[in-house]
């Protein structure tokens, strides 16, 4: 797993709205998170911006369930 330093660096983003996202989510959520979900969060930080997004305003899904639940809770955070 990544140590706090990479997993900000990897949270850096081309695109402006994902840095915000994924830094919130850091921010409020990650230190909670079990070993699996942590993994799960990894995963999605490897896919390439615009399939993100895609799945963030809800045009495409991906076929992992778990990123699908951190897609949610990453539209829950951008919402509050």
């Amino acid at each position: 797993m990544l140590d706090s330093k990479q997993l900000l660096w990897r949270c850096r983003r081309g695109v402006r709205e994902l840095d915000v996202l994924f830094n919130r989510y850091v921010d409020s959520s990650y230190n909670e998170l079990d070993t699996e979900h942590k993994k799960a969060f990894e995963r999605l930080l490897e896919v390439q911006d615009p399939i993100i997004m895609d799945w963030v305003f809800g045009k495409s899904e991906s076929k992992n369930k778990e990123i699908n639940n951190i897609i949610k809770e990453l539209k829950d955070i951008s919402n509050n």
